[in-house]
């Protein structure tokens, strides 16, 4: 297993941490999510995977959830 932190932006409310959750679960591998929310400002979001995930996946999902992966 491997954990990464990431850095999410625009991120609000609860309704947002759901939406990054949702997208960010999707993707092969992951088997856990969390956020620690910063409500308008830059929030780490945690995923546990099988193995290492690649950064474009993540972006990817994170973009399609409506919000800004930092880095």
């Amino acid at each position: 297993m491997t954990t990464t932190n990431f850095v999410v932006r625009g991120m609000t409310c609860g309704h947002c941490v759901s939406a990054v959750t949702d997208e960010v679960s999707g993707i092969a591998g992951v088997t856990d999510v969390s956020i620690d929310l910063v409500e308008g400002g830059d929030s780490t979001v945690t995923v546990t995977s099988a193995e290492a995930l690649d950064v474009s996946d993540v972006r990817a999902a994170v973009d399609e959830a409506g919000y800004e992966l930092v880095g």
